[in-house]
């Protein structure tokens, strides 16, 4: 027999076998057991967490000679038929590559004709979003009012893609991405059918690494068993992958908590050596401190922080609090995001290491606000006519015999704060006119080509009934 990879081999068949959508799975049940059976369906969620398969378990479901029926015996000749994917009713139809009004147009007439066996004739569209517009329109009678014995199942990983109007026609159903332990159990599963031995912190490792995705947890065990020889360890999946691993964190992080820059370097040049990519080492490094933070915090599950929490250095722990954590992971993020742009990325990395040395010394500014408070209030107690940073009451900013002593400030009338108004606008005009008076004779003396007029003289130009006109020393009336 051909060999078969895992993800087809463990496809489920029945609703049962549906993990992580119990929501999905009891709805799509308790709908076929009351007969209440739509004419569209549509099936949303992230990649490889069962919406294809929910939707071929729905065929079988509508199609099984005892159906409907939400257990299928998985005898029957049409539940045969859709083992080996021969049924000639259950049409499987790729939407990225069936995307015009063409192909839609052949569905339609091909919904017209009964089912050539069976009870109904089911349309399974996967990725449905990438039809067109048009495609789209052509489907809306369709969808809405389609033959008595047609049932559509839409699948789609970009829900927000689908028009309004699809929607509206169709029940739809969120797939979620499955938690860390059921993959696992998975994973376990597979293990024992294949007879594989599989230490835990593998298992958990694959888990981890499929984010939610069991097509991707089912992809990634067949690429480790392949090197394996029968025995999954952490150690081969390091060496073989080019993996960190919690040892060699927990090594770096002891040296820059010790504040031992040299040995961190050499450390940093030997997970190199060893194949570790330099973003690779940067990410593991930003979960390993991100992890610590949560452990700071309280939270020890180990689906959430990764390992278990005794795995973790306590003396990194001890000597780094939440703040110094935080800007580790700050620094680490930072580097992430900027190391794609960099000349050199393994200088960025050992700048970065340099700054982790010194982390026990970095002063947050809680810290440095409490330190500039300190610092005020040691002042005030020594010299009292220090003026505090805050905190003190108003009246004892000078020193309290300085506040008792001083002399109030007179209170002004209404009568004496007006003529002080006056005051100042009579001064400001008078400059005004001073002003106005000097560009006046600056201007005449420009026009008649003749020094400006001297304020010492008898006269004033602006004063005579007739103009003066000045023209080689002569005055002319």
């Amino acid at each position: 027999m051909s060999y078969e990879i895992t993800a087809a081999r463990r496809r489920p068949k029945t609703f049962e076998e549906l993990a992580g959508q119990e929501f999905v799975a009891s709805t799509l049940k308790n709908s076929l057991d009351t007969g209440h059976i739509a004419h569209a369906y549509l099936f949303s969620g992230p990649r490889g967490c069962g919406k294809t398969s929910a939707a071929r378990i729905m065929a079988r479901s509508l199609r099984c000679e005892k159906g409907p029926t939400s257990t299928p015996c998985g005898t029957c000749s049409q539940c045969v038929e859709l083992s080996r994917e021969t049924s000639m009713d259950v049409i499987e139809i790729d939407g990225a590559s069936n995307t015009g009004v063409d192909d839609v147009r052949q569905i339609k007439e091909e919904v017209l004709f009964p089912p050539t066996s069976g009870r109904y004739k089911v349309y399974i569209i996967d990725e449905v979003h990438m039809l067109t517009k048009n495609a789209f329109n052509a489907l809306l009678k369709t969808i809405e009012e389609p033959p008595p014995n047609v049932v559509f199942i839409f699948a789609t990983t970009e829900l927000q893609k689908v028009p309004a109007t699809i929607k509206s026609r169709c029940q739809q159903f969120y797939f979620r991405l499955l938690p860390i332990e059921v993959i696992k159990r998975l994973l376990c599963e597979a293990c024992a059918e294949t007879g594989i031995k599989a230490e835990d912190e593998a298992l958990f490792w694959i888990a981890k690494e499929s984010t939610g995705s069991i097509r991707d947890a089912y992809t990634l065990f067949d690429q480790i068993v392949s090197f394996s020889d029968g025995h999954i360890r952490p150690e081969v999946i390091r060496e073989k992958l080019g993996l960190v691993g919690l040892d060699r964190l927990n090594e770096f992080a002891e040296a820059c908590a010790a504040n031992d820059f040299t040995g961190a370097l050499e450390l940093v040049d030997s997970i190199l050596s060893a194949g570790v990519a330099v973003e690779t080492f940067i990410i593991d490094l930003a979960g390993y401190y991100h992890s610590l933070l949560l452990i700071k915090a309280g939270i020890t599950r180990e689906s959430v922080i990764g390992y278990p929490s005794e795995r973790f250095s306590p003396k990194v722990l001890e000597k780094l609090d939440e703040p110094r954590l935080t800007q580790a992971g700050e620094l680490l993020y930072n580097l992430h995001r900027d190391i794609r742009y960099s000349l050199s990325p393994r200088f960025e990395l050992e700048t970065l290491t340099s700054k982790l040395c010194w982390l026990d010394r970095w002063i947050s500014h809680a810290d440095l606000a409490a330190a500039v408070e300190k610092a005020g209030i040691i002042l005030k107690t020594n010299n009292p006519s220090v003026r505090p940073l805050s905190g003190a009451p108003v009246g004892n900013r000078l020193g309290d015999n300085q506040a008792q002593n001083r002399t109030p400030l007179p209170i002004k009338t209404e009568e004496e704060k007006t003529q002080e108004k006056k005051s100042l606008f009579q001064i400001e005009y008078e400059h005004f006119q001073a002003e106005k008076g000097k560009n006046e004779k600056q201007v005449l003396a420009e026009n008649t080509h003749k020094e400006p007029v001297s304020d010492n003289m008898p006269w004033e130009a602006n004063e005579a009934d007739t103009v003066i006109k000045v023209f080689n020393g002569t005055i002319i009336d």
